[in-house]
């Protein structure tokens, strides 16, 4: 991760980009990326590929940005989300289910 982030940061830091990167603006920028994400499947749930990978590509992207402009380590930061949602959504309970961790 910590290579991939440095090519994104090399590529906004030669196009001067770092200046719009907000946290503000970063997160801004993961919604509608996400949207667009959504779009792919908007009409069918059968997405062109190509422009899925596109979608997950650029939200990721601007994940990464977000995550070394607030200095969080992206492993991490899932790591312990996952570490709750265990917690959350105990094995027990939750197989085979779609139910929302309070409606277990």
């Amino acid at each position: 991760m910590q290579d991939v982030t440095k090519q994104i940061l090399e590529f906004t830091s030669e196009r001067n980009w770092d200046q719009f990167h907000t946290p503000e603006n970063l997160a801004k920028s993961i919604s509608i990326e996400a949207a667009e994400l959504l779009e792919c499947y908007q009409w069918n749930s059968n997405g062109d590929i190509q422009e899925i990978k596109e979608e997950l590509a650029d939200i990721m992207n601007y994940s990464l940005l977000l995550c070394s402009k607030l200095g969080l380590d992206p492993k991490e930061i899932i790591l312990e989300k996952l570490e709750k949602n265990k917690a959350k959504y105990p094995v027990e309970k939750c197989f085979g289910k779609s139910d929302k961790y309070t409606k277990l």
